[in-house]
């Protein structure tokens, strides 16, 4: 069965908990050797960034998102995406919703050889968000929150993973948790993640050719 979890780093009792959604449940994602992530934004990243997406009608994929994820499989990253996800702190949709919205965008990922590791989200706004969401949490972007329960969970070596973002605070997240190099991507512009994809690909492919 899929998990979806709460975990934050430091004090479990006190600090707000980002979500966790897992495909094949957290056991199934832990590994014993240490392993390098991209780490992926989701809005303006992985789709086209239409404002609180949250159903497959909404849903329209950045050209490129699927080979990149593919080519970062074949590298030997495993893909986890980190997402602030206010809409639900909002109330434009709710918890279930989201995890609901999350398994369907793993499955189209799985099935094009690009499975995604796990979704880590904050669910929390510290001025728009309702009753107990409304809160300063550690797990915000650009708060590396994610990225170090992502690191303890699955055993990641973060000084060797990556960062895909669309915003200046994705960036800020990933290097404040030590994930050395991040690309910023502008998805209104066609070829956007195409960088990124041979970057990857030469990671994949030591013997490719580089730029003089």
């Amino acid at each position: 069965m899929p998990a979806r979890s709460n975990c934050s780093d430091g004090d479990m009792s006190t600090q707000p908990k980002p979500g966790i959604y897992v495909p094949g449940g957290l056991q199934s994602a832990m590994s014993e050797a240490r392993r390098r992530a991209l780490f992926l934004d989701r809005d303006g990243v992985i789709n086209v960034n239409h404002g609180y997406v949250h159903t497959i009608e909404q849903t329209e994929w950045v050209p490129g998102i699927f080979e990149l994820c593919a080519t970062a499989r074949d590298a030997g990253y495993a893909l986890v995406v980190v997402t602030n996800q206010a809409g639900i702190a909002r109330g434009y949709y709710n918890e279930s919703e989201f995890l609901d919205y999350t398994r369907w965008m793993h499955e189209e990922f799985a099935v094009r050889d690009a499975g995604i590791l796990a979704t880590i989200y904050c669910p929390h706004h510290p001025e728009a968000g309702l009753g107990a969401l409304r809160i300063e949490c550690g797990c915000r972007k650009p708060a590396p929150g994610m990225f170090t329960v992502a690191r303890d969970l699955f055993n990641l070596a973060l000084g060797d993973s990556l960062m895909v973002g669309d915003k200046e605070s994705d960036l800020l997240a990933a290097s404040g948790a030590g994930v050395p190099r991040g690309f910023l991507v502008d998805s209104s512009k066609p070829g956007s993640l195409g960088r990124v994809i041979e970057h990857l690909s030469r990671a994949a492919n030591p013997m490719m050719k580089r730029d003089a």
